[in-house]
Parts: structure tokens; sequence; C-alpha cells
């Protein structure tokens, strides 16, 4: 655990956090006149600030403790809070690769810490070779990992995961945004073993909640008290916890939908790759696919004229659209309008 805390901001060390009223009382009842909140109204209580609830829910799902478990706004807000624990601005540095995820690069500018970003391989893989130099570097702090990764949608193996978490002395945070696509691999069950490990994941995707923001880190419970201590106090709001905590109490409906939309994903692959315009798919572990046409940005302008819209990666990937996995009615119109692209 020393390793761990050298790898801690000094004014995160010796941060006093916010304390709040809810801090001081956590009682449902009682006559409150401590927060300044007004006494009319159904939504004039502030939430509670740990998220007790989705916690206590996602702990049994996972079958995980609940002190490893930190609910934020979002993935976003998590990737955040690491850069400001482990990355001291304009000295220490982060590791990503590429393509990958956009927010890391930004997050890492909003923090003023520099962010390294080396190539996937041909196959979109960690090339060990050249990922060990940077390993050493006493300066970087932080690595971030998607897995499935996004836009490229394919899972890095757990062999890789534990590869680069073994050999860096800094924090590993592997985002698993995608991770109930996939049919295995997620690096949950290693954060027992690895103190230096974060594992990210989301109900925005598979979850069907995007709209309330539910962001999730797991990790030891020392850390997981740094992520407690430096968030803001009511982070996540009484409206987003109520509609996790009602997803995550349906899980039944969760897994019809989920199931669905791998159904409807097997027959988007099946059509996609009968067009003429297509000339690759790549493999997904996720609810999309990156697909490279012969002209993907002329492809995604007429698709848009047709209110069909997609995602241009042609920037970090030549010529690739990345297309979610909608509907069936959704889909259809999609491979009809691609049959119509000359």
């Amino acid at each position: 655990m020393n390793k761990l805390r050298n790898n801690v901001r000094e004014n995160i060390l010796s941060l006093t956090a916010y304390s709040s009223a809810r801090d001081q009382y956590s009682q449902k009842q009682g006559i409150f006149l401590d927060a300044n909140e007004n006494p009319y109204g159904k939504l004039n209580r502030y939430p509670d600030p740990y998220q007790n609830q989705i916690k206590d829910l996602l702990s049994s799902y996972k079958n995980t403790n609940k002190e490893n478990i930190f609910i934020g706004n979002g993935s976003d807000q998590v990737i955040d809070l690491a850069f400001r624990i482990f990355c001291n601005p304009e000295k220490d540095n982060a590791l990503t690769f590429s393509p990958t995820y956009g927010m890391y690069q930004v997050t890492a500018d909003i923090n003023n810490v520099s962010l390294t970003t080396l190539p996937l391989n041909i196959d979109f893989q960690l090339d060990r070779k050249k990922t060990f130099p940077y390993l050493a570097d006493d300066n970087t702090k932080l690595i971030l990992l998607c897995s499935p990764n996004n836009p490229t949608g394919n899972l890095i193996p757990k062999k890789d995961i534990i590869y680069l978490i073994e050999n860096f002395n800094g924090i590993v945070l592997v985002d698993e945004a995608y991770i109930e696509f996939a049919l295995e691999g997620s690096a949950l069950q290693l954060i027992d073993t690895y103190p230096n490990l974060i594992v990210a994941q989301t109900l925005s995707k598979a979850w069907a909640l995007a709209g309330a923001r539910i962001g999730i880190a797991y990790s030891n419970p020392y850390t997981i008290s740094l992520f407690n201590k430096t968030k803001p106090p009511y982070n996540v709001s009484a409206l987003n916890q109520k509609a996790a905590c009602k997803a995550l109490k349906r899980t039944s409906a969760y897994l019809k939908r989920k199931n669905q939309i791998l159904k409807e994903k097997g027959k988007l692959y099946k059509a996609l790759n009968k067009l003429d315009v297509v000339q690759k798919i790549y493999p997904s572990q996720a609810n999309f696919f990156l697909v490279k046409f012969k002209n993907a940005s002329a492809i995604y302008l007429s698709l848009i004229d047709l209110g069909i819209i997609t995602r241009d990666r042609s920037n970090q990937v030549t010529d690739c659209l990345r297309i979610t996995v909608g509907t069936k009615k959704e889909n259809q119109q999609l491979i009809n309008a691609l049959k119509k692209q000359a």
C-alpha cells in the first residue's frame, strides 16, 4: 500500500474533504434544519453523497465489496479524478494507446498533464516491446487503457493488462464502458490482487442509462477513499440515483435488451459484409462496429442527408465509420441506404 500511496499527489494526501450535512447525519427521518434546504417540495433534499443504495446493488450484482466501489457523474468523472489524484500538473504525465477514447486527451489537457500516446499494432493490440521503456518513467503516474476499445471494439487480452500492472509502478485504469457486451475479459476480479488497478465501468451503454450519467470505479478501499474525498460532495443527483437503482433492480429487462442488441449485432454484421462499399469490418466485442469503406467521409455525409447518423472516425483509422447497433428497423434502414451507395 505504501507503493500506491507514493503515487498520490501531496495536496490530495493532505486534503481535508468537505463535510456535508449528510455526512454528519445520514438518517432519513427527522426535522432537517441543518443544510439550508427548502422545507417544501419533492426534490428539496440533498441526495446521498455516497450513493449507498447503488453500491449495495452493485456489490451484490458484481460480487465485490461495497468498499471497492465509487460512483461518479459518468465515467468521465472517474477519469478526471484519476488525473487529479495521481498526476501533478506540469510535472507528471500519463500514457495511453491510440486509437482510443478522445476524452483521455481532453481530460489530460484540462488537468495540464502531458499525455503520451503509443500506437496499437495492426490488430489494435498492445506492442509490449514498444511500451516497456515508457513503464520505467518515474513521472508517468497513470496508464489509461480502453477495453473493449473505442472506436475499434476489440478486447485487450487480460494477460496484457496484467503485464502493464506488474511492470508499472503507477496506476493502471482500465476503461470497461462496453464490457457487458463482451463474452469475457473483465479485469474486475483483479482488483483484490493488484492495488494499482482501477476498473471503470458505466451504466450508460448496456444498462441504457446514458442520460443518467452513472460511472463506476472499482478498486481497493484506499483508492476509493481518495476518490470520495476528492469528488464534489453531491456528485450524483437524486433523480439519477433513483434511475440507477431502478435499472439495477430490473436485471431481467437489462439482459433482455442486451441479448436483443447482440442478436441484431450478428445480423448487422452479415448484412454489412455483403455490401460492395464495405472493405472491412473490424472484430468487435462492443455494441458497435468499426467499418472501413471505400470513401467513408462521403458515405458519412450521404447518410446524414437521410437522417442516419454514424461517427466518422477517419481521423483515427483511415476511411472508417463507427456504427452503433440500433434496433432491427434502424439497422435495416442503414443497410438499405448503404446499398444505394456507388
